[in-house]
């Protein structure tokens, strides 16, 4: 298990998972008064989190599923991505997909965080890669 470390400015617990199989982490809106949002609109929601990965680590936000199956609420960006030299505060790009405004609750779960090593690569410019039974094929061209 790897340590981070984080800066706690709002009146929310420190981020834990929930339970002994979980993969993340819920982050909490650090606001004082509850945030309407409109139909189709988006919002940053700050958190008061700001924390120290490891280098060779990043950060995942992800929108929780039960937020936007029930109320259409989920990120605009789908995944996000915090880099291990990031130090600004932690901030969910929110938006309502549904036909009705949502009211965001001071200290309510608005998304997750996953923490996740990565590997950097070295980029090589070539003038030919190699074929495959695949090919060009995307977009649906493996099945139904």
């Amino acid at each position: 298990m790897i340590k981070v470390k984080m800066i706690n400015k709002s009146a929310n617990p420190l981020p834990k998972y929930e339970t002994a199989g979980s993969a993340g982490m819920d982050l909490r809106a650090n606001i004082s008064e509850e945030i309407e949002l409109k139909p189709l609109e988006r919002k940053l929601i700050p958190t008061g989190l700001f924390m120290e990965l490891p280098n060779g680590y990043e950060a995942q936000i992800r929108a929780r599923s039960g937020l936007s199956i029930k109320h259409g609420i989920t990120m605009i960006n789908a995944v996000g991505t915090i880099d291990s030299d990031y130090r600004g505060e932690i901030k969910i790009p929110l938006v309502n997909i549904s036909n009705e405004t949502y009211k965001i609750a001071p200290g309510e779960r608005v998304a997750q965080m996953v923490i996740a090593k990565y590997e950097t690569a070295d980029v090589i410019e070539v003038e030919e890669i190699d074929e495959t039974n695949r090919g060009v094929g995307g977009f649906g061209s493996t099945g139904k």
